[in-house]
């Protein structure tokens, strides 16, 4: 039988390599799919036999295609996942023209992009895509050009799921909540009570790991799911069901807290 395949774009980060890790459960070779090659081949070394890295530019067409067709000959490509972001301006007022194209490139166009290199191998094996889109693509938490750019990559998928469930293709979302990745622990230099802030939002009292958003991932490409495409999973500790804060001073009730 050939090889299940599996490719994890984005792969040299925290969510990447957790992602990459949780589907080698039920994959032979997993792609490690990184712009930043060195740090692709240092998270392959780390997570051992059966994980590739490839240096590969998401937002360039030529750059997915050849990657795809680096691994038409390498086993079935069961599973695409789409995890490369990234955000710049914070807010609106401070959003420039560059800053908004570059966060459409990156966190939209290259899914839609990394998409139609591999889309023939995917109805091939009747496959399954896995965008990682954010809990800021269906509502305001800041970062406007990002977040516009998840809520389309939302709706992507959806598209995906219509058309192209006839050959068998599931596609569906996970949208994570705050995440403790590096990029946050940065900010916890500046601020070093930044995760204590944001748990107090969250109905779970406190944030997302790596691996919780992994093991929605590597359920959704499994055959557990396979009844299920066009789904948004939030894997956000509660956070777009309701803040308890809020619901504290809605009800004036202390049971909230």
């Amino acid at each position: 039988m050939a090889a299940r395949l599996a490719i994890v774009t984005g792969s040299a980060g925290d969510i990447g390599r957790a992602i990459a890790a949780r589907l080698k459960q039920d994959h032979d070779i997993i792609i490690l799919a990184d712009l930043d090659l060195p740090a692709a081949e240092l998270a392959a070394d780390q997570l051992g036999a059966g994980f590739v890295a490839m240096q590969v530019d998401v937002t360039d067409a030529a750059s997915c295609g050849a990657m795809a067709t680096q691994t038409t000959d390498m086993g079935d490509l069961v599973t695409l996942v789409n995890n490369a972001g990234a955000a710049r301006a914070a807010s609106l007022q401070s959003t420039s023209l560059d800053d908004w194209q570059a966060d459409r490139a990156l966190n939209l166009d290259a899914t839609f992009i990394m998409f139609k290199a591999v889309a023939d191998q995917l109805i091939a094996s009747k496959g399954s895509v896995v965008n990682i889109a954010s809990v800021n693509g269906m509502g305001v938490f800041g970062h406007p050009a990002y977040s516009a750019a998840k809520a389309g990559m939302i709706h992507l998928t959806n598209l995906i799921a219509v058309e192209y469930g006839q050959h068998g293709v599931r596609a569906n979302v996970v949208a994570p909540g705050t995440v403790r990745t590096q990029a946050w622990e940065a900010r916890a230099t500046a601020n070093p009570a930044v995760f204590e802030e944001a748990a107090r939002h969250y109905a779970l009292g406190r944030i997302v790991k790596p691996h919780d958003v992994a093991e929605a991932v590597g359920f959704l490409a499994s055959d557990l799911a396979a009844a299920i495409t066009g789904v948004c999973l939030p894997v956000d500790c509660g956070l777009t069901t309701g803040i308890p804060a809020l619901a504290t001073t809605f009800s004036q009730s202390a049971d909230y807290q």
